[in-house]
């Protein structure tokens, strides 16, 4: 209950950003390879970007 009023770390924004770009690249891998592709590679650096920051803290 008293959660409702925390504001997200960048971490857990960047994870639910990383979460989407995941849904939207196998949604699209069954119409458009090439949109699909280009999905993963954001959801990579995003992954990246998550695991820089945890090892800085």
């Amino acid at each position: 209950m008293f959660g409702i009023f925390k504001r997200k770390s960048k971490v857990e924004k960047l994870q639910l950003k990383y979460k989407k770009l995941l849904e939207e690249a196998h949604k699209h891998s069954k119409v458009n390879r090439k949109l699909s592709d280009r999905k993963m590679f954001e959801a990579n650096e995003i992954l990246d970007q998550i695991d820089q920051l945890n090892k800085s803290e």
